[in-house]
């Protein structure tokens, strides 16, 4: 083995039990099933895992892993499969990615991936997240109506796969597994002129990395979607079957208490059906009858539950400003919800006659983030008012995601109380000085970005300059407006309507790419939000 190296050519390394950790890709079939399917497929696929494991055992894993294949994407569209990589299965490979690997994969300039899965499952992750140049893996059977048949098509081999990529050169380096079965005789490793094995050890690693090269992190997953937090391996996937019923009745005696109760009330029955409220920091006084209108809370976007939880901590109810919010959600509401229109002008009047009578809340970042950043923060609300309290809103849940972009979003509240234990973290800030408001002669730009680290700073997250735009056209293929139109005036948004708090649909008329109509998504938005992310270091807003 070499232990100093000039720069290196190419590498070819194997994704499951190389790349990956885990050797075995049957809970990423496992998320195509429920998240592309529901229920009955994903269950399905786990009532056949012990058949598949046993083929694995006696040594059909090719037979397995047709199987497998066939259970989980027999009769969906090829576009569904292709939207479930893109939005959901990324986020579970960069978890499992094996930082040893990665520093070695990542010094060579041309890197080729080798998967076991089909590879309209991965191709995505690998480019997106790994800088892959080319991927090798299972391509699935698709009929003339874009349905996948649950078939794989005859591609040849891997190893000649290989050997066809690089022509008459041969790869620097291999990184796979001994004997992988999945390849049989046909391993690409014979083919490289080095090979190495995982475990990757340190000594193994820095024999590689001794040409003082910086090491570059793969790409970080910032926006992801799907309802399952945990990746569903056979034993999670049989707690989250058995959890379901439970969760249903949870969620609906949750919702209920909310809905029934008065507020004071709230906190003690949520502790009694598992509940959790962490309130950190004093919450001001509510407005008295000589005060000047409200404050304003300026909170970070997580769920749609971020004002509600936000009004039974105060102990009064809040109204919230919304946009597009679904008619259960509006229905279902304990709180009063204060509708946009999209319409700079009359929105900012609106929240001013809004404020002259209360408190209000607003997330100015526009739509939720479940990783540990913030979005672009609007700066409308710093125009408005300079009495702006920050209130920093976190929360943890075991099975389900409370948020999602390409689902019913009307489920949001539903799945957040069919958790075990949800719990939600507020952090009250103290109220801008003066001198830090608009009224001191900043710009409201400065204030927005001001805030925005101040509540990141306070909950351990990271700036962004990312936008709603940004998150739906990466996972939904859109510009996350909801088609509307003008009614007396108003902008009445009749259908798909969710809490998004309020911001980023200002910015789209503060600049000259506002729109009324949904826009078509063709270009590729997750490859550009990377792109920025790389050369951003530590990014400041411009709004």
């Amino acid at each position: 083995m070499k232990t100093c190296t000039p720069p290196m050519e190419s590498v070819v390394a194997e994704l499951e039990g190389t790349l990956v950790k885990d050797s075995d890709p049957f809970s990423y079939f496992m998320l195509i099933a429920f998240e592309a399917s529901g229920v009955i497929r994903f269950s399905l696929l786990l009532i056949l895992w012990p058949l598949i494991r046993l083929m694995d055992l006696v040594g059909l894993e090719e037979a397995g892993l047709k199987l497998t294949i066939f259970v989980a994407v027999a009769g969906l569209r090829i576009s569904e499969i292709e939207s479930v990589a893109r939005a959901v299965l990324p986020k579970f490979y960069m978890d499992e990615v094996d930082m040893d690997a990665w520093r070695i994969f990542s010094k060579f300039d041309k890197r080729v991936v080798v998967s076991k899965t089909p590879r309209v499952m991965v191709e995505r992750f690998v480019k997106e997240h790994l800088r892959v140049d080319e991927v090798i893996g299972i391509e699935l059977d698709v009929n003339r109506f874009g349905f996948a048949t649950g078939l794989v098509n005859d591609v040849g081999s891997v190893s000649d796969r290989v050997s066809k990529l690089f022509g008459d050169e041969k790869p620097s380096l291999g990184l796979g597994m001994f004997d992988n079965p999945s390849y049989g005789s046909n391993s690409f490793m014979s083919l490289c002129k080095e090979q190495l094995h995982p475990p990757f050890t340190t000594k193994t690693t820095i024999d590689y990395l001794d040409d003082h090269r910086d090491i570059i992190r793969p790409m970080p997953v910032i926006f992801h979607d799907g309802r399952l937090v945990k990746r569903p391996t056979p034993f999670i996937a049989v707690l989250i079957l058995l959890w379901i019923p439970i969760g249903v009745v949870l969620a609906i005696i949750r919702m209920s208490i909310g809905v029934i109760f008065p507020l004071w009330a709230i906190p003690y029955m949520t502790a009694v059906f598992g509940g959790c409220v962490v309130v950190k920091g004093k919450p001001p006084p509510p407005p008295s009858a000589t005060s000047n209108g409200g404050v304003l809370f300026v909170c970070t976007h997580r769920t749609l539950m971020d004002p509600v939880i936000l009004s039974y901590v105060l102990g009064r109810r809040v109204p919230a400003v919304t946009y597009s919010i679904s008619r259960v959600s509006e229905i279902l509401s304990p709180i009063p919800t204060i509708p946009l229109t999209r319409d700079r002008h009359v929105d900012a009047e609106k929240i001013k006659k809004e404020l002259e009578r209360g408190d209000l809340v607003v997330c100015p970042e526009g739509t939720t983030c479940r990783e540990p950043f913030l979005l672009r923060f609007s700066a409308l609300f710093a125009e408005l008012t300079d009495r702006i309290v920050p209130v920093a809103m976190n929360y943890r849940v075991g099975f389900f995601h409370a948020t999602t972009a390409r689902g019913w979003k009307g489920l949001d509240p539903f799945f957040f109380f069919m958790n075990p234990r949800p719990i939600y973290e507020v952090t009250f800030l103290n109220q801008l000085p003066a001198e830090a408001t608009c009224s001191a002669g900043k710009s409201p730009h400065d204030v927005a970005n001001y805030v925005q680290r101040l509540l990141a700073a306070t909950l351990g997250f990271e700036c962004t300059n990312f936008t709603r735009k940004d998150k739906y056209r990466l996972l939904a293929g859109n510009d996350g407006i909801v088609d509307c139109w003008r009614r007396s005036g108003v902008l009445d948004c009749a259908i798909g309507r969710v809490f998004r708090g309020w911001g980023e649909g200002f910015n789209g008329f503060d600049k000259k790419e506002g729109s009324l109509e949904c826009k078509v998504f063709t270009s590729n938005v997750e490859t550009r939000v990377c792109r920025r992310l790389d050369t951003m270091g530590s990014p400041t807003l411009v709004v």
